[in-house]
């Protein structure tokens, strides 16, 4: 059941989870376990994490976050153990995704807009324990950039 003043068609579509990791490299035996072909990553310099996508079978996509600075909001969330950090899900318009969620009872944080990436998420204390990010963004579905080595080296910036 959708809520009211939260219309059916704001959501575009679920794009992925986010698993919090300590390190991706550890990791990749899993990824390759469940068929994920590596599609893009960067180190996300305003939040001090690298984060790298991987498409799997069916479309959607995994994605895994680790820390690369002291200061990021991962260790916090690590110290209790790794695992799903948020889901994701691809919104037209984040500004008129978060006056909705909020004019429907839910609790926003983290709104950031940026033409290449826009977001907001929904706290987890309005949302039965679960991170949501509502997310625009340009489709990226051929992308030509770094390896997965270069960005596992830091070789690549996300500035957004």
């Amino acid at each position: 059941m959708v809520p009211a003043g939260f219309p059916e068609d704001l959501v575009e579509r679920f794009d992925h989870v986010a698993l919090a990791v300590r390190s991706i490299p550890d990791t990749l035996p899993l990824v390759e376990l469940l068929g994920g072909r590596f599609l893009q990553g960067a180190d996300h310099s305003r939040n001090g994490f690298r984060w790298v996508h991987f498409r799997l079978a069916d479309g959607t996509k995994l994605e895994l976050i680790q820390p690369i600075r002291d200061d990021c909001f991962l260790h916090r969330f690590l110290a209790s153990g790794e695992g799903v950090h948020h889901l994701t899900f691809k919104v037209a318009d984040v500004e008129e995704a978060a006056r909705r969620v909020q004019a429907a009872g839910f609790e926003t944080v983290g709104l950031h807009l940026d033409p290449a990436w826009s977001e907001v998420f929904i706290h987890p204390r309005s949302s039965h324990g679960v991170l949501i990010q509502l997310a625009a963004w340009e489709d990226d579905l051929h992308w030509q950039g770094p390896s997965l080595d270069d960005v596992l080296a830091g070789r690549v910036l996300d500035t957004s």
